[in-house]
């Protein structure tokens, strides 16, 4: 964007385009046009997003790329390019490699489907101006760093509909068979009412990056996007959202109305480190009485976890990704033996899929309130206080630059203080 242009004026002005979706939505149902993919964000997801979406269909092209940064756009299209039951599918021509702020215009502007990769922070943006364009999206997690985003998120995918536009998200756990099944089985009441719900998220570690003497502030924080709650959300919201995801999930899409927390920076405290958080404990609870009790934590040397179980009247069911690790335990156990799926790729094979035969996939509530559920979490435990659901939908917080230029100055952000930091 432009030194003057916000996310919130991007928002405000945007135009709908309503002839230009209704071409993209049945050029290609015929199944033999070429669908031109563009990628924006260039980043490990973004690869691997690129890789899954060109082997999901026979008549495909990855034909446009954006980046912030060119070593990362260039990193990316050298190692897809290495890759032979893909690489003739690539047909990136210099002039269609885009970088900085605004690239990801000229990639929507040149593209049917748009997979959008880029740190969450910029996710309300690129979706905007892809529904606007009458574009099918592929949309990693989470949607959104703040509630000003996630309604901007829901208000694009509503469009989205209407235009018969596909919305895939990547909260990829939804589309594996394991969970799948499982989640099915519950559904029909394997472990009775559900009455505690357990989400974990237990990392070693994670991704930082020092300071470099010659970064400007939005240079280092792009380039160490994780740690700083603008771009990522903090980890609560840019990793955990996976398993609060598929507890909502197991809750047939409804979320709580309220949550209390904590959470603090125990062991990455470095600079390198931003200022978010290194571990999380929440518990929300529902209408009904249920709770779910969230805990997360990156500290490196530590074990990793990563599921959710789900406690019923008369059962309860585990939902991992270790192996054995979909199982129900009742009057009979139950162990999911397969078929097995590969469910980064299933999400883009159901993407082509509904784009070649009209019937549009549309991610966009679940993947919206998820995130938000998410941030919700985030707000509990910066604050210290008890957030309802609907104080986090109403925030106003904008965690917007103020503006997006290299040379904008980025103080480093204050950590959260609970009982300090006030909700907004």
């Amino acid at each position: 964007m432009n030194a003057s242009a916000t996310r919130r004026e991007f928002l405000a002005t945007s135009a709908v385009t309503v002839a230009g979706s209704m071409l993209a939505s049945h050029v290609h149902a015929a199944g033999s046009d070429v669908i031109k993919v563009g990628l924006i964000g260039c980043g490990g997801r973004g690869s691997g997003a690129a890789d899954q979406a060109l082997r999901a269909d026979k008549h495909v092209k990855l034909w446009a790329m954006a980046d912030a940064f060119e070593d990362k756009l260039q990193s990316s299209l050298e190692n897809l390019s290495t890759k032979s039951e893909i690489a003739s599918k690539i047909d990136v021509a210099p002039e269609r490699r885009f970088v900085g702020f605004d690239a990801y215009k000229e990639v929507i502007a040149c593209c049917d489907v748009v997979l959008l990769c880029s740190p969450p922070h910029f996710r309300p943006l690129h979706l905007r101006a892809a529904v606007d364009a009458g574009k099918h999206v592929f949309a990693e997690k989470p949607c959104a760093v703040d509630a000003p985003g996630v309604r901007a998120v829901l208000a694009a995918c509503e469009d989205a509909k209407k235009k018969n536009l596909s919305i895939v998200s990547g909260l990829c756990l939804r589309y594996d068979n394991g969970f799948k099944e499982t989640v099915r089985r519950i559904h029909d009441g394997a472990i009775g009412d559900v009455v505690t719900l357990l989400a974990n998220d237990y990392r070693s570690g994670r991704p930082s990056k020092a300071r470099q003497p010659d970064w400007t502030d939005m240079q280092w924080q792009m380039r160490n996007w994780y740690n700083f709650t603008w771009l990522s959300g903090d980890f609560n919201v840019e990793q955990h959202v996976h398993f609060l995801d598929v507890c909502a999930w197991v809750m047939k899409n409804e979320y709580p109305i309220s949550a209390m927390g904590l959470g603090g920076r125990q062991v990455l405290t470095g600079p390198e480190n931003g200022h978010i958080y290194d571990h999380f404990s929440v518990v929300y609870e529902y209408a009904n009485g249920t709770r779910l009790i969230s805990n997360c934590r990156q500290q490196p040397g530590c074990k990793s976890d990563l599921s959710a179980h789900a406690l019923g009247s008369s059962g309860r069911a585990v939902l991992s990704e270790r192996k054995r690790g979909l199982s129900i335990h009742a009057k009979t156990d139950w162990y999911f033996s397969g078929p097995e799926n590969l469910m980064y790729q299933t999400e883009h094979d159901e993407l082509f899929a509904s784009i070649r035969s009209g019937q549009p996939i549309n991610n966009g509530e679940y993947m919206s309130k998820s995130s938000l559920l998410a941030i919700m979490g985030r707000m509990a435990a910066y604050t210290g206080q008890l957030i309802t659901w609907d104080m986090a939908m109403k925030s106003k917080q904008d965690l917007t630059p103020p503006k997006y230029d290299w040379n904008v100055a980025l103080p480093d952000p204050s950590v959260a203080v609970p009982g300090i930091t006030k909700f907004s």
